[in-house]
């Protein structure tokens, strides 16, 4: 049984200005949030002190915060994790203040509203750290871009090098903005998830971009836009296939992963489907735009002649 046509007729490069205008949306939606809101960054890169308690029956989380409240964490972070009987607290670091003091005064309020509550874990990142992580992740993914720039460029040429870091940048971009509207918890797992997601994108927009290369060197009469759309529609059940299987692991680690891969499955979800949709509508749409041409992708001719002449 064959689900998806070996032979299909999209004119996917027809559709390119429409694309275009949806992403500069999506683009300048998340640059906006990002400005404004910013992003909810985990303890990773703020720093402080993060509990996880279990209560033996679902956890009231109004008399929690009251109960830290009058213990002079007012600030504190407090919300489900995973499950109505397990509770994450986070709470800002103080200068002066002992880590593991605070710690352990949390559990001890916590515990006289009731003695069931079991401590799962307690940790401490100080804010050196956190601004350490923030830098070094931020360097993480320009070094990775900019590496991919000229790994396409090597490969193939430099316009569609241009198209793949542009999928790349409109790939993080809004994967970012995701987080940021949301205000989902962003920490190292979500970063790490982010720099897959890289990696992902630039695969699917390297399998586009052989078969383009390949095309343009077949068939010569054509113009770019017909061949283009040629590939992608050769492309298309590979690329469907893929995607697919991918973000069926993906969902059920959602689902089944629990809160702390949570972040992590919801970054690698939403580049998935970006990244799916850049690899067509950005990468090879940008490298059209910049005109580009068989005789570029053609591969060079030496001059035998030359060469024999040569002493």
């Amino acid at each position: 049984m064959q689900i998806i046509p070996t032979k299909t007729h999209i004119d996917f490069m027809g559709k390119r200005r429409f694309a275009a205008v949806l992403s500069a949306v999506l683009i300048v939606i998340s640059i906006g949030s990002l400005a404004t809101r910013g992003l909810n960054f985990g303890i990773d890169f703020t720093g402080g002190v993060l509990i996880e308690v279990r209560y033996p029956d679902a956890a009231n989380l109004v008399d929690v915060r009251a109960r830290l409240g009058n213990g002079g964490f007012g600030n504190a972070i407090v919300q489900n994790f995973g499950s109505a009987t397990e509770v994450l607290i986070r709470v800002m670091p103080e200068e002066g203040v002992d880590a593991g003091k605070v710690g352990d005064h949390i559990f001890e309020l916590l515990r006289s509203g009731d003695a069931g509550v079991d401590l799962r874990r307690a940790e401490f990142v100080g804010p050196q750290v956190g601004e350490e992580l923030t830098e070094r992740g931020g360097l993480a993914m320009l070094f990775a871009i900019f590496m991919i720039l000229i790994y396409i460029w090597i490969r193939f040429q430099w316009k569609m090098a241009i198209g793949s870091v542009a999928a790349l940048v409109h790939d993080v971009m809004i994967t970012i903005g995701f987080f940021s509207i949301l205000q989902i918890s962003f920490d190292l797992a979500v970063l790490a998830a982010i720099l897959a997601v890289i990696g992902y994108s630039l695969n699917d927009t390297v399998v586009v971009f052989d078969r383009i290369r390949e095309n343009f060197r077949l068939i010569k009469r054509q113009g770019a836009e017909p061949i283009m759309n040629l590939s992608v529609n050769q492309m298309l059940g590979r690329t469907i296939i893929t995607s697919l299987t991918t973000l069926l692991v993906v969902v059920a680690l959602f689902f089944l992963g629990g809160q702390a891969v949570r972040g992590f499955s919801i970054a690698l979800i939403v580049g998935i489907l970006i990244g799916t949709y850049s690899s067509i509508y950005i990468a090879s749409a940008t490298a059209l735009a910049m005109d580009l041409t068989t005789e570029e992708l053609l591969p060079v001719k030496v001059d035998k002649h030359a060469i024999d002449d040569l002493p």
